[in-house]
């Protein structure tokens, strides 16, 4: 629409195709990020970037501040964005803190899921074993998440769902690339099949357990990758 001098005035209707063309923007460079084809400490390729996904620099540069905000990515002065790179610490500190938000998730859960709440976890479930018979590994991990999503969405606390999610961003690299040993992949696949059946049992202090053991675990296998020199 032009008004007066021949100015253009953006409607209503364009700014959710704005926003989410930036959201789709944030999401690829992150799963460039989790699945280590940007690798931690790794400087983002911003010439490459805006040719494989067809942008200019400039929302480029908006999505790498969005993504810094998520602590995924890091600027430093007069050296450009990297990847961010998790310290032994780091690791320990972040999945010591998430094991407790899930746990707490998991009780709060079990109280308040209804059966189309069950139904939903559920149906990802089986979606994400399918992905997995499949080796299909980003696949896999999105509906992984989206299920741990979905058991904060049940849990029905606003603000433990905005730390989780402030501190889920900064640990998606290390929680993929804790199930890349085929054994461990396995091994996640039954706690899931653990949680599902405890949360259909509305038996919120075992979920609680069993999430905060599934991190744990995961954050085992994190420190070792770590210990190999492979950084996370």
């Amino acid at each position: 629409m032009r008004i007066g001098s021949g100015l253009s005035v953006i409607m209503p209707d364009d700014v959710p195709k704005t926003a989410s063309r930036h959201e789709d923007l944030v999401r690829q460079i992150r799963d460039l990020v989790i699945d280590g084809t940007l690798a931690p400490g790794e400087r983002l390729p911003e010439r490459t970037l805006t040719e494989r996904f067809g942008v200019s620099r400039t929302p480029l540069r908006e999505a790498v501040r969005a993504l810094a905000s998520e602590g995924i990515l890091e600027l430093l002065p007069n050296r450009g964005a990297h990847v961010k790179s998790l310290t032994p610490q780091e690791v320990d500190e972040l999945f010591q803190v998430m094991g407790a938000l899930e746990a707490l998730s998991g009780e709060l859960a079990s109280s308040n899921a209804t059966e189309g709440d069950l139904a939903e976890v559920r149906a990802l479930h089986y979606q994400m074993v399918l992905h997995f018979s499949r080796r299909e590994r980003m696949e896999y991990f999105r509906l992984n998440q989206q299920i741990h999503e979905k058991i904060l969405s049940i849990a029905g606390n606003i603000t433990l769902k905005q730390m989780y999610r402030t501190l889920a961003s900064r640990i998606r690299h290390a929680r993929y690339i804790a199930n890349m040993s085929e054994d461990r992949w396995a091994e996640a696949v039954k706690e899931h099949e653990a949680i599902l059946a405890t949360l259909e049992a509305r038996d919120g202090h075992a979920l609680g357990r069993i999430l905060q053991s599934h991190l744990a675990k995961t954050c085992d296998n994190v420190r070792q990758i770590i210990k190999k020199g492979e950084p996370a």
